[in-house]
């Protein structure tokens, strides 16, 4: 899987394009888009400001020529008209400098004068905002003043005329100055998108470049992630990180899960063959003898009942071994011990009705602890049922729930640590203080116990796994007999006793010297 992973993020495939070049094209086609819009709204406001001033220059124009076309009005009113008309008239003329006037009498006598459209081209009624007039190829723009003397039937129009030829040509250079500019913008910004581009994803490159280098099968570490600054390069490289953490992590219980499960093919291989064997000759001797005594005949079947039951238990502890084996900090969570010993008092009376289970915990103190609810209960029903079958018919097992916390002598005991204490008294023959150093390894068992030995294993292998204790000791007053078992869990189980337990089923767990567990 880490082969395929690293094949994904090499560089080189066949299809998509590099980011560089994806930055660079966008580059291209943004920064040329850009400049054509700004200079497009530049050019736009330009142009309304300077046609905006010339409109006012042309309004102040026309209102300064005005008194100049009354001068001229009034001399067509007077007995000398015409030499005070061509008088007044020059006077107009000199005034109007480059501009066109054209003077509209009242009895539609026209005098003109400067650059104008010619005298066939329509004009408005009035025009007291300059407006545009064209005559062929040329335009003109054009403003309208009214020309009165005190006879109020004596009117005439005043034109003035400015050309925009001019600037219509100054226009249209800056429009192609701006597309100019603009096309310009194509390379420039293509060489300083490659640039920029190249320069921005450089810690994208090295991150890629560690990431592929990673090999497996040599580097120790999986730490793909180097500081460099850039938000997102570094929240990639923690992402990466992280993906790799739970790669190898995955990985990991997923190698653990083929081992436990040759680990169980193995042991249960091993551990079966005598079982099996035993069953197999009484068999074979029902099957050859069929005239058998009946004595001989009920013992050969009882021997293969508890055969068989021993073959099922082992098969059933052995699964259960494999199962806190391979458990994860997910399946944790809260669990009331109380609870959990009253399950397992039920299970034991129905199992053993001629014994006595008894369950004593305080109704006002809380026994919740954050753990595995099954593991738990494979452990107190182990000690319960471990008092019931040593002990015999009528054995009395106590078992108390209370807060507590770890006996001060165990190991991993220290102050202020809080939890739930399970302690299980029972008054069957114990067991004897220099055997109580080795039983909770796996399959030890007494010569007459009828169980699988993996019972007290299961025990000390929920003890590690909750980051608890596990002490065996005497009952107090039990004048020798007896034993009391007290199983401390930790309210809050340490992470490092899920994430570093040992394989229980194979042997190479922790053992009785590597967990947290006593023996006086």
């Amino acid at each position: 899987m880490r082969r395929l992973f690293r094949s994904r993020i090499r560089p080189g495939g066949k299809h998509g394009m590099r980011l560089v070049t994806r930055i660079a094209v966008a580059v291209v086609v943004l920064v040329p888009l850009l400049v054509l819009s700004a200079g497009t709204v530049l050019f736009q406001l330009v142009v309304k400001d300077q046609r905006q001033q010339r409109d006012q220059q042309l309004r102040d124009r026309a209102r300064t020529l005005a008194p100049q076309a009354e001068a001229v009005l009034k001399a067509t009113t007077r007995p000398n008209r015409d030499a005070v008309e061509t008088q007044r008239l020059s006077q107009l003329y000199r005034v109007v400098l480059d501009d066109g006037i054209r003077l509209i009498m009242p009895d539609d006598e026209i005098f003109q004068q400067g650059p104008q459209p010619a005298l066939d081209v329509p004009l408005p009624k009035t025009a007291r905002k300059p407006v545009t007039v064209g005559d062929g190829g040329h335009h003109w723009r054009a403003v309208s003043v009214p020309v009165a003397i005190n006879q109020k039937s004596v009117t005439g129009t005043l034109w003035v005329f400015t050309s925009e030829d001019e600037v219509r040509r100054r226009e249209q250079d800056l429009r192609r100055r701006v597309f100019w500019v603009a096309l310009m913008a194509v390379p420039l910004s293509a060489a300083a998108g490659f640039v920029v581009a190249e320069r921005a994803t450089k810690s994208l490159r090295q991150l890629r470049g560690r990431a592929a280098g990673l090999d497996p099968s040599k580097d120790a570490t999986r730490d793909v992630h180097v500081p460099t600054g850039v938000k997102e390069v570094d929240e990639l490289g923690r992402t990466i990180d992280t993906v790799l953490g739970r790669y190898d992590e995955q990985a990991a219980r997923t190698a653990a899960a083929l081992d436990t499960a040759r680990s169980f093919a193995a042991v249960a291989a091993h551990e079966l063959r005598t079982p099996l064997t035993s069953m197999r000759t009484n068999l074979d001797v029902l099957e050859r003898h069929a005239d058998l005594d009946p004595v001989d005949r009920a013992e050969i079947l009882t021997d293969l009942g508890a055969e068989h039951a021993r073959v099922l238990g082992l098969l059933r502890d052995l699964g259960a071994l494999a199962q806190g084996d391979l458990i994860g900090p997910e399946a944790f969570g809260p669990v009331d011990v109380t609870s959990v010993a009253h399950a397992a008092a039920a299970a034991a009376r129905g199992e053993f009705p001629r014994g006595e289970v008894a369950v004593e915990a305080p109704a006002d103190a809380s026994a919740t602890v954050h753990g595995w609810e099954t593991g738990l209960r494979m452990a107190v029903d182990n000690l319960v049922r471990n008092a019931m079958v040593h002990g015999g018919d009528g054995t009395r097992v106590r078992v108390a729930v209370e807060p507590g916390v770890p006996d001060t002598h165990a190991p991993g005991a220290g102050p202020g640590r809080t939890g739930v204490l399970v302690t299980v008294d029972d008054d069957g023959p114990g067991i004897p203080a220099e055997l109580r150093g080795v039983v909770f390894e796996r399959f030890r068992r007494g010569a007459a116990s009828p169980g699988s030995g993996l019972g007290l294993t299961l025990v000390a292998q929920q003890a590690a796994l909750h980051g608890g204790t596990v002490v065996l000791g005497d009952v107090p007053g039990g004048a020798g007999r007896g034993l009391r078992v007290r199983l401390w869990l930790p309210a809050e189980p340490p992470a490092s006793s899920s994430t570093e337990r040992g394989e229980w089923l194979t042997g190479t767990g922790p053992g009785p010297q590597g967990f947290h567990k006593n023996r006086r």
